[in-house]
């Protein structure tokens, strides 16, 4: 199968069978080459319904799940956009076709070393990129849209707090081998927390852990 039919398998097997049917949604997985942001010794999984290793302990999750979280927040054109978790670059690289600007955080370097080169290399200048540990990180800075790629066993409130009026934020909470993926939104009267669907991705790093409960 060539690379244009896995994707396109992707998107109606994958994406639109999981209910992501946001014609903005399904162009950019169309439009952004997900084999570019794959590793190599990973290629041929690019399109696959499967999360894939890309070193640290980390994963480039599922298609249908990053699917999922784009939908989710809907970012729009004009709107200020953080990414917690760069990874890849491929999250990134998606919301930045949809957003004005994306602000994207990694504690790994090398992560944000390598997905700087890719979207330098497809030309995406709408994107900053930044080594940071997402629990230290400047939080006086507020966005429109925040998406945390890294699950937080416990809730905190910290990102949650840096969203603008009308914002929105993806994130994972709870602990393994099911974990809930939430949308919280913030409106005049405060925050609102949505379970929108079950997953398990990796915990973010040094995210508390309930003292109950140890990895």
């Amino acid at each position: 199968m060539d690379i244009d039919s896995a994707r396109e398998q992707m998107i109606t097997q994958q994406l639109r069978a999981w209910h992501v049917l946001s014609g903005r949604i399904l162009e950019s997985f169309s439009e952004i080459p997900r084999e570019r942001f794959t590793p190599p010794a990973y290629a041929g999984l690019a399109f696959a319904d499967t999360s894939i290793p890309i070193g640290h302990d980390q994963i480039m999750w599922q298609p249908k799940v990053q699917g999922r979280l784009l939908q989710a927040l809907q970012p729009a054109a004009h709107e200020a956009i953080l990414d917690i978790g760069t990874g890849t670059g491929f999250l990134a690289a998606c919301m930045a076709r949809l957003g004005a600007q994306v602000h994207t955080i990694d504690i790994h370097a090398d992560f944000v070393e390598a997905a700087s080169r890719r979207l330098s290399d497809l030309g995406i200048d709408n994107v900053s990129l930044e080594v940071a540990d997402a629990l230290s990180m400047d939080s006086s800075r507020s966005y429109d849209v925040i998406a945390v790629t890294g699950a937080l066993p416990e809730y905190l409130t910290r990102f949650e707090e840096m969203l603008n009026p009308g914002g929105r934020m993806f994130v994972v909470v709870g602990l393994p081998p099911v974990r809930e993926a939430w949308l919280v939104t913030r409106g005049k009267d405060g925050f609102a927390r949505e379970s929108v669907f079950e997953t398990d991705v990796p915990s973010l790093i040094n995210a508390p852990v309930p003292a109950a409960f140890v990895f």
